[in-house]
Formats: C-alpha cells, structure tokens, sequence
C-alpha cells in the first residue's frame, strides 16, 4: 500500500490548516514518510550477536524428545517412558537424559504448528519464516542476517555445517551473495579440512597478492562491460574467501582440532558433537549465523529403535553445547534454535512409526535473551493439535530477528523491485524474552 493510500480526509484537512504556518503538502509527505520509516526501522538493541540453527530434518517426533504423552493410551504415546527434567514437575522423553539436565537453561515450544505436511514446504517454513509461494523463494534467517550485517572479523555471515541441507537455506530472492559459506567436509570426519581454505601449494603470500591484483584487473573490465548479480555475488565471494585466507585468526576458527580432546570427547566423536562443536568455535570468532542439521527423522517405520539409535548423539551433543556456551559466558549472546520442519502423527501407524503432522509439535530456544527453564504453549492430550499460546513460523523469525534487532516487517527487494517484507505477518512473543 502507498504513503498516499494511507491520507485520509482529516490528514489532508491538517495540512491545510497547517499551511499557513508554512508548512507544505511535501512537507506533509515527507513527515509521514519519516513517521513510517520510525514506525518500522526503528533501532532495537540486539539481544543476541549470533545464532545456532539446529535443524533435525525428516519431521522429529515431538512425542518421543519434548512433549511425551505419559497418561495418554499407548497407541499414542508409544513405547518410550519419560525422564524427569531441572524444571519443576516436567518430563521430557527417555531419550533426552543429559538435556533434561539442562533444561532449567532452555524454553520448550510445545505448541508449534503450520499447515505445510510435505517434506520440502514444512523446510521452507522452519527456515524462512514465510509460507511457501509460487511467485519467489523467500530468503532464510541466515542469508537476512547476512544482508542486514554483513561479515564481522573476516568471518562469513553465514555458515552452514557441513552443507547447505537444502535450497530454502539460501539468499531466495535476495542476491546470492547472501548465501551460505559451506564447510564441504563433516568435521567428524579424518584429517577434516574446511576445503579452499589454505593456499595451494607453491603459492606463497607474496604470490597470493599478485593473483589478487591480477583479478582484481580482470573482475574491474568486466564490471564495466556488464552489471548483473552473477559478477556482484561472485566478487562479493572473491572478496570473502580472500578475507578467509588472508586473517590467521578467521582461518583458526574452523581449526577444530585445535579443541582440547577433552572438550572434543565431551561433545562426542560423531557428527552431532562435532557438528555443534564447531558451531560453537564459529560464533565464538564471530560467525553471526551458524545452520547445522544432524540425522535423519522421517521414521514411518520402527519409530522406537530409529530414535533409540539416533538420540543418544543428539542429546549428548546438545546439552553439552548449552553447558559449554554457559559456562564461556556466551550463551547470554547466542542464541539456540532447535527445529524440524513438522512434527509426527499423534498415533503409531500399522508399521510401528509416525507419519507427517504440522499440526502440533515442539521446538526449542536457548540463550540470546530468551527466558530459562521455561515450558511454552501446550499440546492437548495426545499431542494432536496445540491447546494453549499456538505459535507459528512467522512468530518465531519475528522473535528470533528481534533478539539481533533485526525490524522483520522491514521491506527488502525483490525481483521486478517489489519490496517484501521480511517476515509477513509476524509477531514478537515477548513472553518468552527475558
């Protein structure tokens, strides 16, 4: 909607009263227009510098991690019991003993819901904040915190381990530059490498410079000849990768080997701890943005082995990243999402598992301003729809860009110059905001 859709019979009828004090129908305009711009990119101050995205991809079961049915008949609550938690007379599943003892240091979101039940619309959600629309792929948190702030200590603004897990974890209608920088490697891997990281071999720093100036040349007659994302995006990444190989300290970030054996064997020697672990290394040197995913959580079938066989990793993994980020004093500035793109039917289906549910499911913050040892929202009896304080993706992106002061009704541009707002329609939930 236009400013001037906006003017209504008595705005106009103020002006002209306030003309004769000199003040003009552009002077009118433009008060309105900083009215606006005050009313909706006003300065929050940033609760949180960086995020950790946890995400589990699949479709977690919500009944068997946070939100067990222990009363509920067994066809829906399953075969699993429960595990006492820090906060006073919750429980989560059995299969989260080692986060049960933290969870006086997170909030539980027991009252999540979309409408998306496919696997790749349910993403999109959970990354975005948007539903999905034919039109445009809408940017992830990652790559709009990225536009928003840019790098911070030669480090890219956005880090995905290992990989970017899918295409709604990118820029969207955004310019590619504000995509992820992938590790390429597991860093639970042998000899893990960050690839491209290092000077090739025979390539001194003198020679590196050389390289750089030649390109620079090159990139600069180009540029003159043409004007199109593709050349931006590929000097922004130039540009980037040379801030990487030329700062010692951003390269060490990624060094994660240099974690003493105790804090690596505390995570775990599997994919979830190391996973998290070098989550954390990241947002510690200044990464404003870390995604990870770990497993695979689209059990149909034998719900109750498939989780007995994929939480352990998980649960060490995650505790151990709050009580590591507790205790270095940054979990008061780092924020921790833990999310899947839906959550599982309510009932055990006739080959033992869950199927897609988006109706009601959990999701889990921690640390970057957000309430401790919190139960939020709750799903009714057999966890088939939410009961109380229903939230949905866009409130969370609307909160989680609030904690980094980040205005998520803010107008970006799109293709065609359309501007779109970041997140539309969300709220803050500032019930969970400490």
């Amino acid at each position: 909607m236009s400013l001037r859709s906006n003017i209504n019979r008595r705005g106009f009828l103020s002006v002209g009263a306030l003309t004769g004090l000199g003040l003009t129908l552009g002077d009118y305009f433009r008060i309105q227009q900083a009215q606006a711009e005050q009313k909706h990119y006003d300065f929050i101050p940033a609760k949180a510098k960086s995020i950790i995205h946890i995400f589990l991809p699949g479709g977690i079961a919500h009944q068997e991690t946070f939100d067990p049915k222990p009363y509920s008949p067994i066809e829906y609550r399953g075969e699993m019991g429960v595990i006492p938690t820090k906060i006073p007379g919750e429980v989560f599943c059995e299969t989260l003993p080692q986060t049960a003892q933290i969870a006086d240091k997170i909030t539980v979101i027991r009252s999540f819901s979309h409408g998306e039940a496919a696997h790749e619309r349910g993403t999109h959600n959970m990354f975005t904040g948007s539903r999905p629309s034919p039109a445009l792929v809408y940017p992830s948190m990652g790559s709009v915190v990225s536009h928003e702030y840019g790098p911070r200590e030669n480090l890219p603004p956005y880090v995905c381990i290992p990989n970017a897990p899918n295409e709604y974890a990118g820029p969207g209608y955004l310019s590619s530059s504000f995509g992820p920088f992938s590790l390429g490697a597991d860093p639970a891997s042998q000899g893990f490498t960050v690839r491209d990281l290092n000077l090739p071999n025979g390539v001194d720093a003198g020679r590196f410079e050389r390289r750089r100036s030649a390109l620079d040349a090159v990139n600069d007659y180009f540029a003159k000849k043409e004007k199109a994302d593709t050349l931006d995006a590929m000097n922004t990444f130039y540009d980037r990768a040379y801030s990487l190989i030329s700062s010692e300290k951003a390269r060490a970030a990624f060094d994660i080997a240099a974690e003493p054996e105790a804090i690596r064997n505390e995570y775990g020697m599997h994919e979830a701890g190391q996973r998290m672990l070098m989550a954390r290394r990241l947002v510690a040197a200044g990464v404003r943005f870390v995604s990870l995913t770990y497993g695979g959580w689209d059990m149909h079938t034998n719900i109750t082995a498939g989780m007995r066989g994929a939480m352990p990793a998980f649960d060490q993994a995650f505790a151990t990243l709050i009580r590591d980020l507790d205790r270095t004093g940054l979990l008061s500035e780092t924020l921790v999402l833990v999310s899947s793109e839906f959550g599982r039917t309510p009932k055990i289906n006739g080959t033992a598992g869950r199927d897609h549910w988006p109706k009601v499911f959990s999701v889990v913050l921690a640390g970057g301003g957000i309430k401790q040892g919190m139960i939020y929202g709750q799903s009714n009896a057999v966890a088939s729809e939410p009961e109380k304080d229903e939230m949905d993706p866009g409130d969370l992106a609307t909160t989680i860009f609030y904690q980094l002061g980040i205005i998520a009704d803010k107008e970006l541009m799109a293709p065609g110059d359309r501007p779109i707002e970041i997140v539309d329609g969300g709220k803050v939930r500032k019930e969970l905001l400490v």
